[in-house]
C-alpha cells in the first residue's frame, strides 16, 4: 500500500478528488484543513489604507490510501487537476511506503477488505 498526500488550495479540493475518482477509480479520501506557504511567502492585503500581511494561505491536505500498482496514476491526476494557473502556491504531492492498513470495523487488512462490505 502507499499513501499519496496532495496539498492544494483550498478552492482545489473537489476538482483533485474528481480527477482522482474519474481517472483511477479510487473512492477514498481523508481531507485536513491546513495553512502554509511555499516560494510565495504569503500575501499582503491592505484595508482601509492599513497593509496587512498574512504569512500562511489557507491549503488542505488530501491524503489517498492506494494499491501500490495505483499510485502512480492517482499521484498523477492529483498533480493535474491541482494546477490553478496562478503564478505560485498550487501545493506539492508526495508519496509514502505504508507497512500496513487496518480496517477499523472489520479489522481485517485493507487488501483483505470487500469493497461495500
Amino acid at each position: 500500500m502507499t499513501k499519496v498526500e496532495v496539498v492544494v488550495i483550498r478552492e482545489r479540493v473537489e476538482t483533485v478528488i474528481d480527477a482522482v475518482e474519474e481517472e483511477t477509480g479510487h473512492v477514498g479520501v481523508t481531507v485536513i484543513e491546513a495553512v502554509g506557504h511555499g516560494k510565495q511567502r504569503g500575501v499582503t492585503h491592505e484595508y482601509r489604507g492599513r497593509v496587512f500581511e498574512s504569512r500562511f494561505l489557507p491549503k488542505a491536505l488530501l491524503i489517498f490510501i492506494v494499491a501500490d500498482a495505483k499510485a502512480a496514476a492517482v499521484s498523477a491526476a492529483a498533480q493535474a487537476a491541482a494546477v490553478s494557473g496562478n503564478e505560485s502556491g498550487d501545493g506539492l504531492v508526495w508519496t509514502t511506503p505504508v507497512a500496513s492498513v487496518i480496517h477499523n470495523r472489520t479489522g481485517k487488512a485493507l487488501s483483505e477488505a470487500e469493497v461495500g462490505a
